[in-house]
């Protein structure tokens, strides 16, 4: 079985309830986040062997942390202990990390200050089979997109399998650079690329129809993604997986579906309904672990897409940044939409 290695930035989540109950109550639930972190969390949960690069300064904050990650099956032993300060966003309950109310107070944390030239890439990726990471990373400022470089550069050289999740976070692209400046280098190492239509155009500068919306078809959404899939491969020719998902409001809820693309051709989830959603946060997320999950477990491509896809809703039930489902409860809610 591969052993991954998720890169990010740890986060902690400050999820106030607005009109200003959370300063009434004087209280407001703090979470343990980070995108890459996520999927480290939702793997280790499914068995899989996982391993966790971030920076963290060396407190009795950081420490606690590590436990609590060390208690979920997340190997710890890569982090660099350097810095300062955690990093934090806070997001208020009920909203999604693309909403315009999301505050980011990343600046000057130990992870935003580390320098390339520094970490050892080549022990940290010892016995890795698999590196993840996302676009947020490079997102931060110009050092920590060279250090994303570095380390993809060193897992391509290993022959490691490198994927990314095309997440574009515009309100932290603030150091002069265009994401699509930086993302192609990235990805032309990735062998596993996952996003959808949107996050395409805006990091890679694949072409997009602006007028998708108008035509209000599904069909139409799944003939982009298929075009958009094709064009990424043929960019990026070490790419041989594109996953895209679509996410839509539907009545009180979410209407969910999938598409996945592999040199022969595009293999689509069912579509997944969530009723009701406790909280937007990590749902992506959860289904980049769920491709990982199924690649890595060598499961046929259909089976992939739909168990990614039903882990994806299954997380907009849930509260906080991470998943707690397990794989029965996944394939509970596979077989119930088949």
């Amino acid at each position: 079985m591969k052993k991954v290695l998720c890169f990010g930035e740890f986060l902690l989540r400050m999820s106030p309830s607005l009109n200003k109950k959370w300063i009434h109550d004087a209280n407001m639930p703090v979470y343990l986040g980070g995108a890459e972190l996520n999927v480290a969390t939702a793997l280790a949960k499914w068995n899989m062997p996982v391993k966790y690069f971030s920076a963290l300064p060396d407190n009795y904050l950081s420490k606690e942390i590590c436990e609590e990650l060390t208690a979920k099956r997340i190997d710890v032993s890569p982090i660099d202990f350097s810095g300062n300060r955690i990093g934090i966003y806070i997001l208020a309950q009920g909203t999604d990390l693309k909403h315009a109310g999301v505050i980011y107070d990343r600046a000057h944390s130990s992870f935003s200050e580390l320098k390339p030239g520094i970490i050892n890439w080549e022990e940290k990726l010892d016995d890795v089979s698999w590196f993840h990471f996302s676009a947020i990373s490079p997102a931060l400022n110009e050092n920590v997109a060279a250090i994303c470089r570095e380390v993809v550069s060193v897992a391509a050289g290993k022959g490691i399998t490198i994927s990314v999740d095309l997440n574009h976070r515009a309100k932290l692209w603030q150091y002069g650079k265009n994401p699509s400046e930086i993302m192609p280098g990235l990805v032309e190492h990735c062998d596993v690329v996952m996003g959808n239509i949107w996050s395409a155009n805006s990091l890679l500068g694949i072409g997009l129809d602006e007028n998708i919306h108008d035509k209000k078809s599904k069909e139409a959404y799944l003939e982009h993604a298929d075009l958009t899939a094709k064009l990424i491969m043929q960019k990026f020719p070490k790419c041989k997986t594109v996953a895209q998902t679509f996410r839509f409001d539907h009545k009180d809820g979410i209407k969910y579906y999938a598409a996945l693309n592999d040199a022969e051709q595009q293999y689509i989830s069912g579509e997944f309904i969530a009723d009701t959603v406790v909280d937007k946060v990590g749902s992506g997320d959860c289904f980049m672990a769920g491709l990982i999950y199924g690649l890595g477990n060598d499961l046929p491509p259909k089976e992939i897409i739909n168990f990614a896809a039903a882990a994806a809703v299954g997380k907009l039930q849930e509260k906080g940044d991470s998943t707690n489902q397990d794989l029965a409860s996944i394939q509970s809610k596979i077989s119930y939409y088949e």
